[in-house]
């Protein structure tokens, strides 16, 4: 980053948050805390009102703001593309507000960087994965968010694609939402089941008769959705074999429990771990007589079984 670049950008950070240490800003910038020391005095002296306190940090004096910032093209596109994902996979109030957004993004860009943005934008096309947000998700989505920020459970009918210890697969639960994640191109809420008394993921598109309930939770203190990861218990391997004439396209597939893929003589080995074989049943059994499961045998079983069942169908 040239030492321009980085001088407007630490004044963003500190515009953005209140106080950053020395040390914060290199890890940011990827540089020396020397390095920001002469940042600092060079801002300094060209007239911005940085205040520094030992042992505490840097801050801008109260009041200040930058004047308006201008956008080159890359900066333009890349603004304008993000307004594009988040109209197509919010909820409707945040995809009006990309509209907006980028209609004066635009209106403020000069005349020949409006230009070559509208070049550039015809080279590229954003497709933000699998099926675009339909109006029921999207309108849960925007009653989700609305329950987070207030600190309002929700109550919502769930079906599971596999079944939970108990056999079902259908229940009803009352959640304390915590956050929201697009997860694989699918909406995921993150939050505290009354019913399992643990952290649990669900999929918006399984979520049937979303309400907002008057009950309203405490934010736990230790959580924090950025830095939020998912216990992993998938711990259940599973070995499939794909034939040579389908090998690309299994790779293309990037099945999301793959773990490694082997090319070998007699065609593709593929590693997956799961929670359970049956995870993979209907995956597998789309491929046909092109993909054999080596391992586990419980799981060669049943999909002999579901194949003598279609069998019976024809």
């Amino acid at each position: 980053m040239k030492k321009t670049d980085r001088l407007l950008a630490i004044v963003l950070e500190l515009q953005r948050k209140d106080v950053l240490r020395a040390e914060d800003l290199a890890a940011i910038f990827e540089t020396s805390v020397r390095t920001i020391y002469r940042d600092i005095q060079a801002l300094s002296e060209s007239g911005v009102p940085i205040v520094g306190a030992p042992g505490i940090g840097y801050s801008l004096m109260e009041g200040y703001f930058l004047p308006p910032v201008s956008f080159n093209v890359e900066e333009a596109v890349a603004l304008l593309i993000g307004t594009d994902f988040v109209e197509q996979k919010f909820d409707t109030e945040y995809g009006s507000k990309a509209q907006t957004s980028r209609r004066k993004i635009e209106a403020i860009l000069p005349e020949s960087i409006r230009r070559e943005v509208s070049r550039v934008r015809t080279t590229i096309r954003l497709f933000a994965g699998g099926k675009e947000v339909d109006h029921r998700e999207k309108n849960y989505l925007e009653k989700l968010r609305f329950a987070i920020l207030e600190k309002q459970k929700v109550r919502f009918g769930y079906s599971k694609r596999m079944p939970e210890a108990d056999g079902n697969r259908q229940s009803v639960r009352v959640v304390a939402p915590y956050g929201l994640v697009l997860m694989h191109g699918s909406w995921v809420l993150i939050g505290q089941c009354e019913l399992r008394q643990q952290l649990r993921h669900f999929r918006l598109s399984r979520m049937d008769e979303l309400t907002v309930l008057e009950d309203r939770f405490e934010h736990p203190v230790d959580f924090n959705l950025q830095d939020y990861k998912q216990i992993d218990d998938r711990h259940v391997y599973v070995r499939i074999l794909a034939h040579p004439h389908i090998a690309d396209k299994v790779k293309e597939a990037k099945n999301f429990y793959m773990e490694t893929m082997e090319e070998h003589a007699d065609g593709l080995h593929v590693l997956f771990r799961v929670r359970q074989p049956e995870e993979l049943l209907q995956w597998i059994l789309g491929w046909g007589a092109d993909m054999v499961v080596l391992e586990p045998e419980t799981l060669r079983k049943r999909v002999r079984a579901e194949v003598e069942k279609m069998l019976k169908c024809y």
